[in-house]
């Protein structure tokens, strides 16, 4: 188990040793490939993971359209939510854009750090950070054009990552098509030259 796991859990709150040592003991290491899916849309989610490096996409296929919901950029915790707790299909898939090594932990093991005093406030704050994130992004992409979404997109994260994102899933991200997101790089690089 990564000492990274240990760390995040700390900028959220106070994690004694017995606490880690509980957490540590449950988390179970796992590799994905690029491109591979972590998990298919329609299939039930078995786990809560934990990555220190990687880029995954959360989609969903809308209609035929393969829809990028969201990027989950590590050190981070991700899950398909609904579908983890309730053990029912997932309405979305997870990829993995880059290599990844993740650590998981079953709905039951689970179940026992919530036990944990430390944990309860660590995934109280976690989710409580998610959901703002979602609501930010909901209200940004009714009210900003694309340009400023993409801008704001390069302001929260590195260029270099944002580079690692094909280009198909970034314009749907956006909810724009490819073409359009190519003329919005295009205009904003020369833009920047002038």
């Amino acid at each position: 188990m990564p000492e990274s796991l240990k760390h995040f859990i700390e900028k959220y709150t106070h994690l004694p040793d017995h606490d880690w040592a509980l957490i540590h003991q449950v988390f179970r290491q796992q590799s994905f490939k690029k491109n591979e899916l972590i998990l298919e849309q329609g299939n039930i989610c078995r786990f809560f993971y934990f990555f220190d490096k990687g880029l995954v996409r959360f989609g969903s296929n809308v209609d035929g359209n393969d829809v990028t919901k969201m990027f989950c950029v590590a050190p981070y915790c991700f899950t398909s939510k609904v579908s983890f707790r309730n053990q029912t299909p997932a309405t979305e898939s997870i990829q993995a854009l880059e290599n990844c090594v993740v650590w998981k932990i079953t709905l039951d093991e689970y179940k026992k750090l919530e036990q944990i005093n430390s944990w309860n406030i660590f995934m109280r704050k976690l989710l409580n950070e998610i959901q703002e994130f979602m609501e930010n992004r909901l209200l940004e992409s009714k009210v900003y054009s694309a340009e400023k979404n993409y801008e704001n997109l390069l302001t929260r994260y590195p260029v270099e990552l944002i580079h690692k994102i094909p280009l198909k899933h970034l314009a749907s991200f956006l909810g724009v098509a490819p073409q359009s997101l190519s003329r919005i790089r295009s205009n904003m690089h020369n833009s920047r030259k002038s």
